[in-house]
């Protein structure tokens, strides 16, 4: 049940962060018809920072996902170092580092993803009943009765297990 929460909180947040992505996108397409896209881009910028502010004299309230991401798309537009109000400019290029980072994890995930259990278990099962049989074969057998495509070296690893 508490498992069930949480993922369901991660993914109401995610949902609110799309959805204010989708909102500032659409304020900026809009800004730039009137104004160039530069002026347009340092607008919606200033903006961003004011709307952290609730009332006078409050300090700003901690920035979201989504307006970090948008601080950090939108300083690729304009000199954002003189409209700077909120953060520190080591803030906002930690936050551009971060935004690389996620990106580079998520593009060079490691390898293929592992063979399912069940399909390990044919390959034992094959190779223990047919002891003649060699990883290629195994392979072959594979790809031509059920229709799995598996090199002879993954045939190799899952026998050893």
């Amino acid at each position: 049940m508490t498992r069930c929460l949480g993922w369901l909180r991660t993914l109401v947040q995610l949902i609110d962060t799309l959805w204010t992505l989708l909102g500032d996108r659409l304020q900026f397409l809009r800004l730039c018809l009137r104004l160039p896209t530069a002026l347009a881009a340092e607008n919606l910028f200033l903006r961003k920072q004011l709307a952290l502010y609730q009332e006078r004299h409050v300090p700003p309230r901690r920035a979201t996902a989504a307006t970090r991401l948008v601080l950090t798309w939108l300083s690729g537009w304009f000199d954002w170092r003189q409209a700077l109000v909120t953060v520190q400019p080591a803030t906002l290029l930690r936050w551009h580092r971060e935004g690389f980072r996620l990106f580079w994890r998520w593009k060079s995930r490691r390898g293929r993803p592992p063979l399912p259990a069940n399909v390990q278990a044919v390959i034992r099962q094959m190779a223990r009943e047919n002891p003649t049989w060699g990883q290629e074969r195994i392979a072959n057998e594979l790809l031509l009765k059920l229709g799995l495509r598996v090199s002879p070296r993954t045939v190799s690893r899952s026998r050893k297990i």
